[in-house]
């Protein structure tokens, strides 16, 4: 059974780092998800605070996923038209895989400002650039805790498994 548990843990830091670019998986929490399956098995001694931890850094990371892109658009100058189009063009977007999410995310902050005015194209394109570059920024961030999940994995899945 403990062997089940880690591929099966393994197998879900793997798809969690490939969730960190794609949308329709949530990265991080499936990557928790691995590390939970590998602390369940009996030859890893049970860390609550690697696990507490983790979990909380998981869910914060998941709620800036959705904060980050509507904060690159303000950065940019973008008024609160452009972070609703950012949100609604995001959620749309999810519809629309494998692309669909980062064009509806521009496409949406733009049309927000086009909507707020529409004689400012210059300033609707570049509220809808710092809302990709949020896009960017949430994705990295994403993709670096999924691989630090993996590598606490393996590390813990070793040692564990060299003490044994």
């Amino acid at each position: 059974m403990d062997i089940i548990l880690v591929v099966i843990g393994l197998l879900c830091c793997i798809l969690g780092l490939l969730g960190s670019f794609l949308p329709a998986l949530p990265g991080p929490p499936i990557s928790w998800v691995g590390l939970l399956l590998l602390y369940l098995t009996s030859f890893v001694e049970n860390n609550y605070w690697v696990l507490g931890i983790t979990l909380v850094l998981t869910i914060i990371i998941s709620v800036l996923d959705y904060v980050i892109p509507s904060k690159g658009t303000q950065k940019f100058g973008g008024t609160k038209y452009g972070v609703w189009g950012t949100n609604i063009g995001l959620i749309i977007g999810l519809f629309f895989p494998p692309i669909g999410f980062i064009i509806g995310l521009f496409v949406g902050a733009f049309i927000g400002e086009l909507i707020y005015n529409f004689d400012d194209k210059k300033g609707a394109l570049k509220a809808a650039t710092g809302a990709f570059l949020g896009f960017l920024a949430s994705t990295f961030m994403k993709f670096m805790v999924c691989l630090c999940f993996i590598v606490l994995f393996v590390y813990v899945a070793i040692s564990s498994y060299i003490q044994t």
